[in-house]
């Protein structure tokens, strides 16, 4: 059983790299990338279509973090599975030699992170499956994952995957419970996108300029298994939304991986630009529930959220 969560869009690469993945779903181990490799992507440019400073806003000062709660859908074990999914977006404090939250802001190695989560609970006929991820981003930059850890935890086993930034390339680590996969370690292209990632990436897009960009875009990472990831060449189109799609005025964005996979998100209009709604290509479905902010716990405790006082 392949565990699915998340969904998909992209950022602009050049050319000479990665072959692109065949709609039959065949997986190809990405070659080892090269010094030409660490380049700046061109989505990170300035004029670009993502707006670099999209998360400098004072929204993200407040000690707060931005929950949002979808009603999702998706097909398991040949049938489709209601459940809640949750989103959590919050301002973070990173130090450098532990490269996660700090406890202490007296440390001299402190840098501002944006936190996106995905957490989600699949209930089946014989066992629920549980799945986390955590993506970090420097806070000005949306574009550029700095690190991305993930895991799926079902009956059979645990699977777990992470990614960091060398500088160089991206430097994925896993442990997979599956036959033929086991643990290792692996080097990934470092000027392209996740898929994981895209929910929160494409919030800073240059909406009104109705941005159209072709990008390479990893695979999905929250499933169970821990094979090389397929990189896709998709590409990424904007317009108005429909009245009728969403209860708000809304940016669509259409990413094609292939002629065959399109994805749609769709966009609040409002900043911060919170992901109204999200169909794909094999059936996931997300539709927005409510969204509030709720006070962070101060660092040192459990990293978590408070319960009880929230606001809206």
């Amino acid at each position: 059983m392949r565990i699915v969560v998340l969904v998909v869009s992209g950022a602009v690469l050049s050319a000479g790299g990665l072959a692109c993945s065949s709609d039959s779903g065949t997986k190809s181990a990405p070659a080892a990338p090269t010094v030409a490799a660490a380049i700046e992507s061109p989505l990170t440019r300035r004029g670009g279509p993502l707006r670099q400073q999209w998360a400098m806003d004072p929204l993200w000062e407040d000690g707060k973090a931005e929950v949002a709660t979808y009603e999702a859908e998706q097909m398991v074990q040949g049938e489709s599975r209601r459940f809640e999914y949750t989103f959590i977006t919050a301002k973070e404090e990173f130090n450098q030699q532990y490269n996660v939250r700090t406890d202490s802001a007296q440390r001299k190695d402190i840098f501002p992170v944006m936190r996106s989560s995905q957490i989600g609970s699949i209930p089946t006929d014989t066992y629920p499956s549980h799945f986390q991820t955590c993506l970090f981003f420097r806070r000005d930059q949306p574009v550029q994952l700095h690190k991305l850890t993930a895991s799926t935890q079902e009956w059979g086993g645990i699977t777990f995957k992470a990614i960091t930034d060398d500088g160089m390339q991206y430097v994925q680590a896993y442990n997979s419970y599956q036959d033929g996969q086991g643990t290792g370690e692996r080097q990934l292209r470092r000027t392209v996108l996740f898929e994981d990632a895209l929910p929160y990436t494409l919030r800073s897009l240059q909406f009104e300029q109705l941005p159209r960009f072709q990008t390479d875009i990893y695979e999905l990472q929250q499933t169970n298994q821990a094979t090389p990831p397929v990189l896709y060449h998709a590409q990424v189109r904007t317009e108005d939304a429909f009245t009728a799609d969403t209860p708000e005025p809304a940016w669509r964005v259409h990413v094609a991986l292939t002629g065959q996979k399109q994805n749609v998100y769709w966009f609040s209009k409002e900043y911060p630009n919170v992901l109204l709604r999200q169909t794909t290509w094999d059936g996931r479905t997300l539709r927005l529930k409510q969204v509030r902010r709720v006070p962070q716990l101060p660092a040192g405790r459990t990293g978590g959220l408070a319960t009880g006082d929230v606001s809206k």
